[in-house]
């Protein structure tokens, strides 16, 4: 349903070309918003350098638009940026086009790329924190008021034990003790505790908006987002040449859709370590409907950053694998662990500022699991099964683990 002209919102989809930023940028302009694309294509070009691609062939950024368009699509533009290092650009654009929002996905986002190598480490940290803080800089430069849509993730909480708590959306209330033994309360940010490079990039990126928030009263909403799966959504699905990326590879194959992949080529579903980790998990489907919830209920000038907690449900890695192998019988085959993380944590999350404003949420009982395995086998011989494993490890320990896995 389109919008009425009042809520139409001009939006900068920054990443736009890649696996979150494609599809929301097709729902943004089916809800009548006026879209514009930015994207350097960086991800295309890791695909070269890693020597796979996606499962599902995916169209040139000119096609997908073009195609978009002649299936009844409201008309989307291109834009070719690296807003890590084009400033002067960035900031023009800002100031010919006037948006009401930018959706900033424009960061390098697997945990396992980041940590392959300094080279990576490296890259991770320039393109992710120069990117976000040239993105603040060009906005308070320009004096227009934009509202800013941060695809975050949840792992900037970490996933040590809890103990039992639930992970509130952002901010943590405390109590701080005083000399006279008196206290005195205070919401602070939730303490962080990044797993990788790229999580760390996230929880700088936390803090970089709420200085710019305190400092210049730039309006953000920070989307705190567990491990996406799914691979299209109805609009991506309406012509071949518009579908989504399917990422089944060892740096950037997000977990259950690795599991349904391999269930749909016959390959033993990859548990590493024990299996007791858990995540926070979300269809696609449902990420590009909180990116819109998001774009239309903005925070005010006088707000303090919106976080929410992207997410409709949490599992153990080891009962996903067991869920996938009853739906499709598969075998599954535990292996050592490329990362350094706690062997099992607990994970309870408050998300109900998302459902709140309209979210329903999609999980894994929705038939949706055999869908993605459909779509996997379809696409079964584009798969290169040399890229399946993981094995970009977190430290020489881990490293070696795996070599003898």
């Amino acid at each position: 349903m389109l919008q009425s002209q009042e809520t139409v919102v001009k939006v900068l989809v920054l990443g736009g070309d890649g696996f979150c930023g494609w599809p929301c940028a097709v729902n943004l302009a089916e809800n009548g918003h006026d879209v514009v694309v930015v994207d350097n294509l960086s991800r295309r070009k890791i695909d070269l350098e890693l020597g796979v691609e996606s499962l599902t062939p995916i169209a040139g950024i000119g096609d997908r638009l073009e195609v978009w368009e002649q299936s009844g699509g409201r008309a989307m533009r291109f834009v070719s940026m690296d807003i890590a290092h084009d400033y002067d650009q960035l900031l023009g654009l800002l100031r010919s086009e006037q948006p009401g929002a930018v959706v900033h996905f424009a960061e390098q986002r697997a945990a396992p790329y980041s940590m392959k190598s300094s080279r990576n480490k490296r890259y991770t940290v320039d393109n992710n924190v120069n990117g976000t803080h040239n993105l603040l800089c060009a906005i308070v430069e320009s004096g227009l008021d934009i509202h800013i849509v941060h695809l975050g993730t949840m792992g900037v909480y970490g996933y040590g034990s809890h103990r039992g708590a639930t992970i509130p959306e952002g901010y943590l209330t405390v109590e701080v003790p005083q000399p006279d033994g008196t206290r005195f309360r205070e919401n602070i940010l939730h303490p962080t505790d990044p797993g990788s490079v790229y999580h760390m990039t996230k929880t700088l990126d936390q803090l970089l908006f709420f200085y710019y928030n305190k400092n210049d009263s730039i309006r953000i909403t920070d989307l705190h987002q567990g491990i996406v799966w799914g691979t299209n959504t109805e609009l991506t699905d309406r012509d071949p040449r518009l579908s989504n990326r399917f990422d089944y590879d060892g740096d950037y194959g997000t977990v259950l859709n690795r599991f349904l992949m391999q269930a749909a080529i016959g390959y033993p579903l990859s548990v590493h370590g024990t299996g007791g980790q858990t995540r926070a998990f979300i269809h696609i489907r449902d990420s590009v409907k909180c990116v819109q919830l998001a774009i239309e209920n903005p925070p005010t000038s006088t707000d303090k950053v919106k976080i929410f907690n992207q997410m409709t449900e949490s599992h153990r890695v080891k009962d996903l694998a067991e869920k996938v192998a009853a739906v499709t019988g598969a075998e599954i085959n535990f292996l050592p662990n490329p990362r350094k993380e706690a062997i099992e944590n607990d994970l309870i999350v408050d998300n109900r500022c998302l459902i709140d404003l309209g979210l329903k949420p999609t999980t894994l009982d929705d038939g949706l699991l055999a869908e993605v395995v459909d779509v996997a086998r379809r696409f079964a011989d584009r798969c290169d099964r040399r890229r399946i494993p993981c094995v970009s490890a977190w430290t020489q320990t881990q490293a070696k683990a795996v070599a003898a896995g």
